[in-house]
């Protein structure tokens, strides 16, 4: 390769650009900065507190999400006439934080003096179509099982599986045979 084509290949990258859909739905992927880290699970209900605390103040729909120890899966559905998912992240990012330093967690810091907790960017992809929705769902809810956590999905208490259980849109022992194969963003 060129070193022109380096240069173009790294401007592409610092470009990214993000779908922009008002009212749209999306999957996403957080993930800590240290992938071998339990701080999800362990401050869980910080986690849940910093979005209840976001929510309240730029609503959107929860329609699925896993909390696993170093990363967490959702699918949101936003306002109409909002697509601002990059602000609720962050601010639900920072809420969790403070939190974890008025805990007195031992919290790193980077060259920037930032909180060296989570990743700096997240993975997204708009939901297309209702077949889309399904199978991303299905893998947010899943993902306990994928990743060896527990042995059936019921028994990964962080999970809005159990949500879907009460409202009747999945049954308790849902998941014994489904394939989660595919492009997830992990």
């Amino acid at each position: 390769m060129k070193r022109s084509g380096i240069r173009d290949s790294i401007r592409e990258m610092v470009h990214y650009r993000r779908s922009r859909v008002p009212g749209g739905t999306f999957f996403f992927t957080v993930a800590l900065r240290d992938r071998k880290a339990e701080t999800l699970v362990n401050h869980v209900d910080a986690m849940r507190h910093a979005i209840r605390d976001v929510r309240a103040r730029r609503p959107f729909v929860i329609d699925a999400m896993v909390i696993l120890p170093d990363h967490l899966h959702a699918v949101w559905t936003l306002p109409s006439g909002d697509a601002d998912y990059s602000g609720r992240w962050r601010a639900i990012k920072s809420g969790f934080v403070r939190a974890l330093r008025a805990r007195g967690s031992p919290l790193t810091t980077n060259a920037k003096g930032e909180c060296d907790v989570w990743q700096r960017r997240f993975w997204e992809h708009q939901i297309r179509d209702e077949q889309d929705l399904a199978r991303h769902v299905d893998y947010v809810h899943i993902n306990p099982v994928k990743h060896g956590l527990v042995q059936r999905v019921a028994d990964w208490p962080w999970s809005t599986f159990h949500r879907h259980v009460r409202t009747g849109n999945l049954p308790a022992d849902w998941a014994s045979a489904i394939d989660v194969t595919g492009e997830f963003g992990e």
